[in-house]
């Protein structure tokens, strides 16, 4: 028995077989839908900023002559 997912867009039932050639979309309309969310930033990735920027103002880089040559 295939297993079967819910589209991500519509949520209308897809069986996951070779034969479903846009899963886990149930259409091309449903995948371009998605494609058009990312592209327009509706959907993104969380992610954590590597550093705080205002740690970088406590160590003195918000400094004029920080990057002058002494």
């Amino acid at each position: 028995m295939p297993t079967v997912v819910n589209c991500p867009t519509c949520k209308a039932q897809v069986e996951w077989t070779a034969t479903s050639k846009f899963k886990p979309f149930c259409s091309e309309r449903c995948k371009l839908i998605d494609l058009g969310d990312w592209a327009s930033e509706k959907h993104a990735i969380p992610v954590k900023p590597e550093f705080d920027a205002e740690s970088l103002d406590a160590l003195g880089y918000d400094e004029a002559d920080f990057f002058k040559d002494n």
